[in-house]
């Protein structure tokens, strides 16, 4: 029998998420004919490890440290296979800034963006960034998850206040034109040549899909398949594929898109680790492909042993 160490908790600002993606994945291994372990990841994280001595790690972790190639350095370290994409793959893909710089290069549009260090000129930033991207802003902290250290600035309102407030998370950050649209995410499942998963709608009942609306069952809708064009919809499943090779991606990922009034998609970020908790996107892509939560755990572990 296959031995999982399953990998939650952590030190991130998405450790209460991660817990419970962790939680639903230990149960699904479980039914799935797994021996599965619940490893909080703390200081005492490689002795833990060492005890279970797993035959491979499911990462279910979020956020710094988890999805960042921090705990796939570990794991390289110790030889153990692991779950979703590489160091690599991983730190590229977890922040934003880097993101948007490669899928640039790569002809997949994302949304005009500035970026800003905490040492900058802050007022003279905000006043060049207003005249090179005119109307709504949003403020991302680059290196985080789950909407965390996301703001969004009205034409009008104080930029440099909130950029101060994105320091508190990074003192690097990103600033990019706000692209009122319609958002979709498409999830993807395998190595070199992924599937990509039913595209889901995602609907906010509070006007903004942040943290709250995740997490919070009732204040977000999953719809599916995603209530755009064909063209749309053919458009994000290549740009989905191509931003998973372009990072080196590996297992699974979620890219998250916004679709404008002209049927055009933007990339918006990219997610090595998925949530996988009872209110989460891939899981529901999942199975509306046909494949139960068991069934989805079961196939990242063998794509994870296929890596070896």
């Amino acid at each position: 029998m296959t031995k999982v160490a399953v990998l939650y908790g952590g030190f991130s600002a998405e450790r209460e998420v991660s817990l419970r993606t962790g939680a639903a994945v230990y149960e699904a291994l479980l039914e799935a004919n797994y021996s599965a372990h619940l490893i909080d990841v703390d200081h005492n994280v490689m002795d833990n490890i060492k005890k279970v001595n797993p035959d491979v790690a499911f990462i279910a972790l979020h956020g710094k440290g988890g999805e960042d190639g921090a705990i796939q350095g570990l794991l390289e370290t110790l030889g153990i296979p692991y779950t979703g994409p590489g160091i690599l793959a991983s730190a590229m893909s977890m922040n934003k800034i880097i993101t948007k710089q490669i899928l640039q290069n790569k002809g997949i549009p994302t949304a005009p963006f500035a970026t800003v260090n905490v040492n900058d000129d802050l007022t003279a930033r905000a006043q060049q960034i207003r005249r090179e991207i005119p109307g709504k802003l949003v403020v991302k902290a680059p290196n985080q998850g789950s909407t965390i250290g996301i703001y969004f600035v009205e034409p009008e309102a104080d930029l440099v206040a909130v950029m101060k407030k994105a320091f508190q998370y990074d003192r690097t950050i990103l600033v990019e034109k706000f692209i009122p649209g319609t958002e979709v995410t498409a999830s993807l499942l395998g190595n070199e040549d992924p599937q990509v998963l039913p595209l889901i709608e995602i609907v906010s009942h509070t006007g903004v899909y942040d943290y709250k609306a995740k997490y919070t069952k009732g204040l977000s809708e999953h719809i599916i398949p995603a209530r755009v064009s064909d063209a749309a919809a053919k458009k994000v499943e290549r740009y989905s594929k191509e931003t998973f090779k372009a990072l080196f991606c590996q297992g699974l990922a979620r890219v998250d898109f916004i679709i404008d009034e002209n049927e055009e998609p933007y990339l918006l970020e990219v997610n090595t680790m998925p949530g996988m908790t009872e209110t989460s996107l891939f899981p529901d892509a999942a199975r509306a492909a046909g494949i139960s939560f068991p069934q989805l755990v079961s196939r990242i572990v063998q794509l994870a042993l296929e890596k070896i």
